[in-house]
């Protein structure tokens, strides 16, 4: 059964399609910008643009999660949302919080802290944004008429998100503390709670998608939860080699990097099991390509490539350089950017009442955004690893090495191309499905 208040959920995904579209023009910006087309420097610096470009991407996945939380909980909880309208307030409130920091930085507010950039007085608007989302999500939750596995998972993770977004909010005269610190934000978000977003919408698309039982896959959704704990946590400490903090964090930052692979790869092996007991009767094809795409490209990008720099042994090296990027952009992608688009996929066909599921656009999507994103990644690899033996091996000039690993740049912009074409495919199918539709929800879905 559908709720009629799902219908949020679409105008989130919109604005999460729209800040997409964004960052990937600010990332061409910089890209052109490193092969020595800086045209816009004048308007749009480096720096400015990178900031932008980051933050795009926290903005837009944060509004992909809410969507999905939308969605999901009033299903999960057998009930409509308390209240459609301060859903609304609050998808607006948080698309000009997204806008006026966009603004900030092209005229130099912002707070200077790496990932953490918005000024101060916005930081206080996300959290009255941030609060009321989940004053809905979890009164709507408990109000239901049952509390899933899934859901609580799910709603477990915005709230610790939502949580750990308040120390980046602490003033710091000490760079240490203020590096200490602003990790709790940066790391435990996207190798902590936001791993179990997106395990509770992996969960629901599994339940959905495959027919496997529910008590089946929930099971599994408990040892994603435990190894995201054990080695989430501690393994911020591989943000600490190298800010001032006592060595013991080598030690300990050393250990749990080690782990943390581990709960990307229960996840993928979560998928393809649950893929492999289940029934493959479900039309929608392209939502399960996303959904299992998004399980195993994560453990590739976020759990192998970052256990391939984050020991002590080798990030002294690769520490700062663009081994990071290449790290960095699987991760994002295959994590959380595939399941929001996995959850996309899924609930679209449902709002609308168009069953799109075997469109030959929405498969030139999944295959040139991927492929795109993997070429993207070895441009930045193979440039990381030049920078590391000509910058800290053979103790070249920054921007001499700069000049020298180039030529990947023109690599990176041509899957760069790719990627976007796969995203302009994947933008014409969405709006080819049209609006939410009441009559489309009643209906239900398979």
């Amino acid at each position: 059964m559908k709720y009629k208040s799902q219908k949020v959920a679409y105008w989130f995904f919109a604005l999460s399609m729209l800040l997409l579209t964004l960052q990937i023009t600010y990332g061409f910006i910089m890209g052109f910008a490193r092969i020595g087309f800086d045209n816009l420097h004048e308007f749009i610096p480096f720096n400015t643009a990178r900031a932008v470009h980051t933050n795009l991407l926290v903005v837009w996945l944060l509004s992909g999660f809410m969507g999905a939380a939308y969605y999901i909980i009033p299903e999960e909880a057998q009930r409509e949302l308390v209240n459609v309208k301060l859903a609304y307030v609050q998808l607006i409130s948080l698309a000009l919080v997204g806008v006026a920091a966009i603004i900030g930085f092209h005229f130099n507010i912002w707070e200077g802290r790496k990932f953490l950039e918005i000024p101060r007085p916005l930081d206080y608007l996300v959290v009255v944004n941030v609060l009321l989302f989940l004053g809905l999500i979890l009164t709507t939750l408990f109000k239901g008429k049952r509390q899933t596995t899934t859901a609580l998972v799910l709603s477990m993770g915005l709230l610790f998100a939502a949580l750990l977004y308040l120390p980046g909010m602490l003033p710091f005269d000490s760079q240490v503390m203020d590096s200490f610190f602003r990790w709790w934000v940066v790391h435990l978000w996207v190798e902590g709670v936001w791993e179990l977003i997106m395990g509770g919408i992996l969960s629901f698309l599994l339940i959905k998608l495959t027919g496997v039982d529910r008590e089946v896959i929930e099971k599994w959704l408990y040892v994603i939860v435990g190894l995201t704990f054990l080695s989430g946590v501690l393994g911020t400490g591989h943000h600490y080699y190298y800010i001032g903090v006592n060595k013991i964090w080598i030690i300990v930052g050393g250990i749990f990097s080690a782990l943390e692979p581990l709960a990307f790869l229960a996840m993928a092996l979560f998928a393809v099991n649950m893929y492999r007991k289940g029934e493959k009767k479900h039309p929608n094809k392209l939502a399960l390509y996303w959904t299992l795409g998004a399980a195993i490209v994560s453990f590739v990008g976020a759990g192998l490539l970052g256990f391939a720099h984050t020991l002590p042994q080798t990030n002294l090296y690769t520490h700062g350089t663009l081994v990071t990027a290449m790290h960095g952009h699987l991760a994002f992608w295959g994590a959380y950017g595939m399941i929001v688009i996995a959850i996309i996929s899924y609930s679209l066909p449902n709002m609308t009442g168009r069953k799109l599921y075997e469109s030959s656009i929405g498969r030139a999507a999944f295959w040139c955004a991927n492929i795109g994103m993997v070429g993207m990644t070895v441009a930045f690899g193979v440039a990381g690893v030049a920078q590391v033996y000509l910058e800290r091996k053979f103790k070249m000039d920054f921007m001499a090495v700069q000049n020298e690993i180039s030529i990947h740049f023109v690599v990176l912009i041509l899957c760069a191309t790719l990627f976007t074409l796969g995203i302009a495919f994947y933008i014409v199918d969405f709006y080819k499905h049209g609006l939410p539709t009441d009559e489309a929800l009643e209906e239900g879905d398979l």
